[in-house]
């Protein structure tokens, strides 16, 4: 019961709907939450290819100060890649999902050269009434992606998750999309569901996102796997 309750109000809090708690030293109120979504790729390398995220608050860079410290624009800016980041605050693969909510679909018509899925956290909110329903969702939207870009590579991380404290649905949700990533041929970073845990100096001031020094930290580690897979 406690684990559900926490669930709740993490839901609210990761889709951005809640107040920041205050009192973090260093931290702003609304640290992170004016970050909005990319409805058109940020072209800074002409010529460069283009990349596009497919991912939640965390690929956002919600609890960052601004949209050049998130993990993406500092992987994209040392890679000299341009980057289309039309990720949104509490996305899953059936959580808050709406018509007007189609990341596939955006990131289709920009067709980029490479792809990052990094979809999953929030969806554990959901696995107790939608089980089926986001192993159904996961399989159709990396099918879909791969039918829409035959040509992308595909690149796709391990869910993130955020407290140290990991609720069984967690290593089911990365299984699943383990296993479609496999399906399409996609190269497959693991072990980032890791990566900020035992850190809660890494936090932003709601205690649920990454803060600068969180968003550097993973964006050293996507670094490291990354120059393993070749980029």
């Amino acid at each position: 019961m406690r684990w559900a309750l926490a669930s709740v109000v993490a839901v609210a809090l990761l889709a951005g709907c809640a107040p920041v708690a205050a009192g973090s030293e260093g931290a702003s109120p609304n640290e992170g939450f004016g970050i909005e979504p990319d409805t058109q790729p940020a072209i800074t390398v002409p010529g460069g290819p283009l990349v596009a995220f497919y991912g939640d608050s965390y690929t956002l860079g919600t609890g960052a100060s601004a949209k050049d410290k998130r993990w993406s624009t500092i992987i994209c800016s040392a890679r000299g890649w341009n980057e289309f980041n039309p990720s949104v605050n509490g996305l899953g693969f059936v959580n808050n999902r709406t018509a007007s909510v189609d990341e596939p679909a955006q990131i289709i018509a920009q067709n980029p050269g490479i792809v990052f899925v990094t979809m999953g956290l929030n969806d554990n909110f959901s696995y107790s009434f939608a089980r089926d329903d986001i192993q159904a969702a996961i399989e159709a939207d990396f099918s879909r992606l791969k039918s829409g870009l035959p040509g992308a590579r595909f690149i796709v991380v391990e869910p993130f998750w955020y407290t140290d404290v990991r609720p069984d649905s967690l290593q089911t949700i990365i299984g699943w999309v383990h296993d479609a990533a496999d399906e399409i041929g996609a190269d497959w970073i693991p072990d980032a569901s890791h990566w900020i845990e035992h850190h809660p100096e890494w936090m932003a001031s709601d205690g649920l996102h990454p803060n600068d020094d969180g968003y550097a930290e993973m964006a050293r580690r996507m670094d490291a796997a990354l120059t393993v897979l070749g980029l």
